[in-house]
């Protein structure tokens, strides 16, 4: 089992004080693991944990049997508990058993949930300003290079980093067989199943189109135009709702563009990006025939692991790969495979050059005939960038 300290760190402050602790991220992104590794840690004997995707508690699966399930376990004690439920969202009303039972014993409550709408429906008011989330997403390359120490950047840029991978020989059909079953089950169940659909054929197209033009910018009315080059009508609002659907279960992530210079949202196509390029590989058959694509997508996911706010940025007609914001500083990256020819070397760096503030700007690259700053820009070869800063 690996130890995600990362986001443990994030936690520990948390520990033992008046809000509960949510982990939200896709299915199988390691909730569950690190759930047993924050009830470890505490190593309390008055602990109660209880996975809802286990048939064991269905019975549960309502916030009265709930309630009076925990009111049960705890009776009369002064001694403090600490609660753990996996998969919340299993569970109708949850909020009300969780906020009920915040306020009528002593306890600290972990939960966890695969979709981002867990906190954001009618029922979260119960506990609106009383929680703390974390979003979980898959191994990270750094996390990814402790499972295995013969493991490299091109074992991660070939299946990506869902924690299961740790278990299981990394070969092509192996890794592939796995990834799929993943995505099966996001698509089935975080997404089919939470959201009522119907037609699951036109999701999975839907999806399919999206994970192949990865990084590039596309609006629902280009989908749409798709489908019908295929003899199929398809109303841009409701891709608008699939691919939102998508982003819900977090197997989609969007960014929107920007005017850096002017500093306002521009109203123009936006770019997705998958949790896990190892999913996309699942569904397109290969990272490696558009490696770019891949790239950019392994350096968004970084970010949003890192705790920016990602936008993709334009300089007048020049586009810079991602904008990234927290806190008060901010970073601007290109990603490019490889550097090397004077003209994608002058492109990648020209746009950067012409941003009038005075923030770190990287160029990243796979391979690379071209080493060091340009004119105060860093040049850094994208696994060395992903392991130290």
């Amino acid at each position: 089992m690996i130890k995600r300290e990362m986001y443990l760190k994030k936690i520990r402050p948390f520990i033992d004080k008046d809000l509960v602790k949510v982990l939200t991220g896709i299915r199988r992104s390691g909730k569950s693991v690190l759930l047993q590794q924050i009830l470890e840690e505490i190593n309390s004997q008055h602990t109660v944990y209880l996975n809802f995707e286990d048939l064991g508690y269905r019975h549960l699966c309502n916030h009265l049997s709930l309630h009076a399930y925990i009111c049960e376990q705890i009776k009369n004690t002064q001694d403090k508990f600490y609660l753990y439920f996996d998969e919340i969202q299993e569970v109708d009303g949850w909020e009300k058993a969780i906020n009920s039972l915040r306020v009528k014993f002593n306890v600290d409550i972990f939960i966890t949930g695969s979709n981002s709408k867990l906190l954001s429906g009618e029922l979260a008011t119960y506990i609106a300003g009383r929680y703390v989330s974390f979003e979980i997403y898959p191994f990270s390359f750094a996390e990814f290079t402790t499972i295995n120490p013969n493991y490299d950047f091109n074992d991660y840029l070939r299946v990506g980093g869902m924690p299961f991978l740790s278990s299981i020989p990394l070969n092509s059909d192996v890794s592939k067989r796995y990834l799929q079953d993943v995505y099966n089950s996001v698509v089935l169940k975080d997404i089919v199943k939470r959201h009522n659909m119907r037609d699951v054929d036109l999701l999975e197209r839907i999806i399919s189109y999206t994970l192949a033009n990865i990084g590039r910018c596309f609006s629902a009315t280009s989908i749409s135009k798709f489908f019908k080059a295929e003899k199929r009508t398809v109303a841009p609002e409701t891709i608008l709702n699939y691919l939102k659907a998508c982003e819900d279960a977090y197997l989609l992530y969007r960014l929107k563009s920007q005017d850096i210079n002017g500093k306002r949202v521009l109203k123009v196509n936006e770019k997705y990006y998958v949790v896990d390029h190892g999913l996309r590989k699942a569904v397109t058959g290969s990272n490696l025939e558009s490696i770019e694509l891949t790239l950019e997508n392994i350096v968004a996911i970084e970010l949003f692991r890192r705790g920016y706010h990602v936008s993709v940025g334009r300089v007048g007609e020049q586009e810079i790969d991602f904008v990234g914001i927290k806190d008060d500083s901010k970073i601007y990256i290109q990603v490019c495979y490889l550097l090397n020819e004077e003209s994608t070397i002058q492109r990648e760096f020209d746009s950067l050059l012409k941003i009038k503030d005075n923030y770190p700007k990287f160029v990243l690259y796979k391979e690379s005939s071209y080493k060091g700053n340009y004119e105060g820009i860093q040049a850094i070869e994208i696994s060395q960038w992903l392991l130290n800063y």
